[in-house]
């Protein structure tokens, strides 16, 4: 039987459940084995301020690692098929322990295995994944295929639920706002990717695995948000080394410096976020073929260094 190993950080659950659905229609067939990682300083959900979620937007842009526990040895010590990587973006580039995994030695066992990544977004994930595709390479990981998840609604109506979820801890649809996160009707047809990693595994040909879960809508990127990314992920680096010239995640002597950079960030979206939406669309009519072909480039495996 083909082994299978899932190393995940769910901080809200909603990547797990992603995963768990992905491997629902294979799972009695394959042997699981499911590596959450932990924290030794864990991040609590819902946030308990927003300080603290700001405070952590210096060390994810910086890929700053923080320690991780220790996987079991059996996991450490198994030759696995295929290995899942899931993980979430935070501030556009992969969460803090994502980051404290991929960067320990426990990321080993990911060498010389098939891996594919895993992703439960906003909206926003190219700086994230290419970040993440470098680390593998790193580790000696063969990334093998890529599913993106990530919340539909308008830009302003996904910031307003999830601020509301972070927060507050509501998933759910409310009277004005619809559920936060991936939309559970996504979540639920994630079993449609079940039966292409079967076949690939039986096959022995995880090299084509990709393609087969394109043909799947594992990937639906709108060109327009490369654009938008690659202007927000330029000021987020700027403010990630401002605010860690006053010390590390949690100093008191960088607090100003976070609440400066919150503000900003708030009258961004919701004041200049129209205007910003405007001039994206006329540079993507005015470069049209070059965007699309780095839409291209960021549905695809290979990493190419400066593409965000």
């Amino acid at each position: 039987m083909k082994k299978i190993l899932v190393i995940y950080y769910s901080q809200s659950g909603q990547l797990r459940t992603i995963l768990d659905n992905i491997l629902s229609n294979i799972k009695d067939e394959v042997a699981v084995t499911y590596a959450e990682i932990e924290m030794e300083k864990p991040f609590p959900f819902p946030w308990q301020s927003a300080h603290s979620f700001f405070d952590a937007m210096p060390e994810s842009v910086a890929l700053q690692p923080e320690q991780v526990k220790p996987l079991p040895q059996e996991i450490l010590n198994t030759k696995y098929d295929l290995i899942f990587f899931g993980y979430a973006p935070w501030f556009l580039s992969p969460s803090i322990p994502a980051t404290s995994f991929l960067k320990s030695e426990y990321a080993q066992v990911m060498k010389d295995t098939p891996v594919v990544t895993v992703i439960g977004s906003r909206n926003m994930w190219l700086n994230a994944q290419e970040q993440v595709k470098l680390m593998l390479t790193q580790i000696g990981a063969r990334l093998v295929a890529n599913i993106a998840f990530y919340d539909d609604n308008p830009n302003l109506v996904s910031v307003l639920s999830i601020i509301r979820w972070a927060f507050k801890g509501q998933k759910e649809r409310s009277t004005f706002l619809p559920e936060a996160g991936v939309q559970s009707r996504d979540i639920a047809a994630a079993d449609r990717f079940g039966t292409p990693i079967r076949n690939a595994l039986t096959s022995n040909d995880v090299e084509n695995l990709h393609k087969e879960l394109l043909q799947n809508g594992s990937i639906n990127l709108k060109p327009g948000l490369i654009i938008l990314e690659r202007r927000g992920i330029k000021n987020f680096r700027k403010f990630s080394a401002y605010i860690r010239e006053h010390g590390n995640r949690g100093d008191e002597a960088r607090k100003g410096r976070v609440k400066l950079f919150q503000r900003l960030l708030t009258v961004g979206i919701f004041i200049l976020s129209p205007i910003s939406n405007f001039t994206a669309w006329l540079q993507l009519q005015l470069n049209k073929k070059a965007i699309m072909k780095d839409a291209e480039y960021f549905k695809g495996l290979k990493y190419e260094e400066g593409k965000v």
